[in-house]
C-alpha cells in the first residue's frame, strides 16, 4: 500500500471511531449528567476545534461535574480555578520559590506550577475577577503558553478552558469586554432541566451508587483529530453561507434592517473562521468527511451570541442577541453549491 493509500486508509478509520464514538460519548455522560445533549455536543465540538468555551448558568446547574466528567472520558487532566476579586496571575501561572539545597546550602529559584498547567481547566466565575487577572487567563488560551520569571513555558496540549459566568449576580463583578469575550469559540448556555429529568437527576445523584467513567479517548487521540478537524473540506457555498450569516449581523448597508435598529455592534472575522472550523468538527463527530450548511445553522448561536452586542432599543424590547441570529438563519437562503 501506498503511503497516501495508507494516509487515506487511517483518515477514513479516525473519521469513523469519531462518528461512533459520539453515540459512547453521551451514553458515558448520560451516567452522570442529565439532559443537556446540546451543551454536551458543543463543548466536545470545542475541545475538537482547539477552542475555548464560555459557559453562561445560574449556580446549581451541574457546570463544574459536566466538565470534569469530560475531562475524565477523555483521559484528560484537570484543574479548578476558582476566581476571587484577589486572585493575582500568578496564583494561575505558579511562581518562582527559594529552596536550599541541604547538602550544599546553595539557594536557587524553582518555578512551582500553577492550575493552568492541565489539559481541562475551569474558570470558575472569571468575571469575578480584576481585567488582569481575566487577561492572563486570556493570554494562555490565546498562545499556549505562559511567561514566569521571564522564560516562556509552553502548556501541555490538549489545552482547553471552560470559562462560567453567572448571569444572575453582576454586583461587585468585572464583566468580560467585547474584545475579550471574542476569544472563545462558544458561549453556550445552561438553562433549567425539564422536570422530568430534574427528577432522574435528583433520584441519581442523592442514591449510594457510584458511577465510574470510562475513558473513550486518550489525549494523544484527541491531538489527531484536532489536527484532522482543520484536514475537513469546505464546499464554497458553506464559506458563502458561513460569511452571510456573519456579515448579516453587523448593521449598516447590506444588512437586513431589524439588525441595523437592535445592533450595536456585528460579529467579526475571527466568527466566519470560528463556524467554519467548528463545522468541520461537528460533521466529524457526525460521521461525515464534509461540512454542511446544516453545520453551520446549528452552531451559529453558540458561535454569534457573545460577538453580536445589542442596543438601547433592542435592550428595552427584551430582545436578546440569540434572538437577532435565530430570525436571522430564518431569512438568510442557503447558496447553492
Amino acid at each position: 500500500m501506498s503511503d497516501t493509500a495508507q494516509s487515506a486508509a487511517d483518515t477514513n478509520a479516525i473519521v469513523a471511531r469519531v462518528g461512533e464514538a459520539r453515540t459512547r460519548i453521551v451514553s458515558e455522560l448520560q451516567k452522570v449528567i442529565t439532559g443537556q445533549e446540546d451543551i454536551v455536543e458543543q463543548i466536545i465540538i470545542a475541545l475538537f476545534s482547539r477552542g475555548h468555551v464560555l459557559m453562561t448558568g445560574v449556580p446549581g446547574l451541574g457546570k463544574t461535574l459536566l466538565a470534569k466528567s469530560i475531562a475524565d472520558i477523555f483521559s484528560l487532566s484537570f484543574k479548578r480555578i476558582q476566581f476571587t476579586p484577589d486572585l493575582m496571575p500568578a496564583d494561575i501561572y505558579g511562581t518562582d520559590v527559594v529552596e536550599e539545597d541541604p547538602a550544599t546550602g546553595k539557594r536557587q529559584f524553582t518555578f512551582v506550577q500553577g492550575p493552568i498547567f492541565a489539559n481541562m481547566v475551569l474558570a470558575d466565575e472569571i468575571n469575578r475577577t480584576p481585567p488582569k487577572t481575566q487577561a492572563a487567563l486570556l493570554e494562555a488560551m490565546g498562545e499556549g503558553q505562559v511567561t514566569a520569571g521571564g522564560e516562556a513555558i509552553v502548556l501541555e496540549p490538549p489545552f482547553f478552558v471552560i470559562a462560567t459566568q453567572n448571569p444572575i449576580e453582576l454586583e461587585g463583578t468585572y464583566p468580560l469586554p467585547e474584545a475579550q469575550l471574542d476569544r472563545f469559540l462558544f458561549n453556550v448556555v445552561l438553562r433549567y432541566l425539564p422536570r422530568e429529568q430534574e427528577e432522574a437527576m435528583v433520584a441519581r445523584t442523592t442514591s449510594p451508587t457510584r458511577v465510574t467513567l470510562s475513558e473513550i479517548f486518550s489525549g494523544e487521540e484527541i491531538i489527531q483529530i484536532q489536527d484532522l478537524v482543520r484536514e475537513v473540506p469546505v464546499p464554497s457555498n458553506v464559506i458563502k453561507y458561513a460569511v452571510a450569516v456573519v456579515a448579516a449581523t453587523r448593521p449598516g448597508e447590506g444588512a437586513p434592517d431589524f439588525v441595523t435598529n437592535l445592533v450595536k455592534w456585528g460579529a467579526g472575522s475571527r466568527a466566519s473562521q470560528a463556524l467554519v472550523l467548528a463545522g468541520k468538527a461537528r460533521a466529524l463527530l457526525h460521521g461525515r468527511y464534509n461540512v454542511a450548511c446544516e453545520d453551520i445553522r446549528a452552531l451559529a448561536e453558540p458561535v454569534l451570541r457573545h460577538r453580536v452586542v445589542t442596543n438601547f432599543h433592542a435592550d428595552a424590547e427584551g430582545i436578546s442577541s440569540s434572538d437577532i441570529v435565530e430570525r436571522l438563519l430564518k431569512q438568510i437562503e442557503e447558496p447553492k453549491g
